[in-house]
């Protein structure tokens, strides 16, 4: 990993406005937000494709799936509080139940908001996007997967949920580094415990595993950027190839990451699945390095539930 940090939202912004270069037929739209989610880069560059729905995100789900229907490929932003959850039944009926062109893509996700506290700590927006019909899910882990994504998502016609984050994190990737959407990226062949991790915890995975490498115990680190489709064949090698599987995630650990993993193997390769994340429980105010300690999603949990 790199020095640098940048969160995803950053590197979101950055990149709408480089595909709306490429692409006329992007729009973006959000909810009275635009400094935060970043989409204010757009609207600076794409005036007349850039719509403040005010703080109306229903309204704005509805309206995106209709600019879909004009052949436009709408982008949505805003928390994934109000994207998720307050406009959960207009993304459902007017976005997945028609297979509409819309790509949502919710910054200020997790416990990591910080300060703003539980009312804004969305925890729980993979467990509903995931449920839905026709949605892709993706959560990505730093600036380089993140600009590749909202490029890449704009070239699929339907549907896709992509969480992304307040939190600054380090840049693990470089630039030749090839994704593929519902393919994970497996960093190093340890067999001693394979780490699940997405979006901010995939630095803290790789954090653990540089220091658990100083006391002879090498893991493997799996960067699950997709949630839906999920990566079964690269979750059932791991459990087949290392000693204990770990899933970490800044997210409920009911319906999330390490759900959908258990879902996987208990069909798959039945093995013990160790969770963690926020435990059926609300977040809290405080600094988002804090809050990660608290509910034990830093390096140093996955270390302790290694050694």
């Amino acid at each position: 990993m790199r020095e640098e940090k940048k969160a995803t939202r950053q590197s979101y912004g950055e990149a709408l406005v480089e595909l709306g270069k490429k692409n006329g037929n992007i729009v973006v739209l959000d909810a009275d937000l635009s400094g935060a989610t970043k989409t204010d880069l757009f609207a600076k560059e794409f005036p007349e494709r850039f719509f403040d729905m005010g703080i109306a995100e229903q309204d704005m789900m509805s309206t995106a799936a209709g600019l879909a229907t004009c052949k436009k490929i709408p982008y949505a932003s805003t928390f994934a509080v109000f994207a998720a959850g307050r406009a959960y039944d207009q993304i459902r009926s007017s976005i997945c139940y028609p297979k509409a062109n819309v790509k949502i893509c919710a910054t200020h996700a997790g416990v990591t908001v910080g300060e703003d506290g539980a009312t804004h700590q969305m925890i729980e927006d993979l467990a509903l996007m995931r449920t839905l019909p026709n949605m892709t899910v993706l959560s990505t882990s730093d600036d380089v997967q993140t600009k590749w994504a909202v490029e890449e998502i704009s070239k699929m016609e339907e549907p896709v949920y992509l969480r992304l984050a307040r939190l600054a994190t380090p840049i693990i990737y470089d630039e030749e580094q090839k994704f593929e959407i519902g393919k994970a990226v497996q960093i190093g062949n340890g067999t001693d415990a394979t780490v699940f991790a997405t979006g901010v915890t995939v630095s803290e995975a790789i954090k653990a595993k540089e220091e658990l490498a100083n006391k002879g115990i090498n893991i493997r680190v799996v960067d699950m950027h997709t949630i839906k489709p999920i990566d079964k064949e690269i979750i059932i090698k791991c459990a087949q190839e290392t000693k204990k599987l770990i899933s970490v995630e800044d997210h409920n650990i009911i319906g999330g990451l390490g759900s959908a993993i258990s879902e996987v193997l208990t069909e798959e390769c039945p093995t013990k699945l160790i969770r963690l994340g926020i435990k059926d429980t609300f977040g809290k105010s405080g600094k988002a390095e804090e809050l990660m300690k608290y509910f034990e999603i830093t390096a140093k949990n996955i270390v302790d539930n290694i050694v």
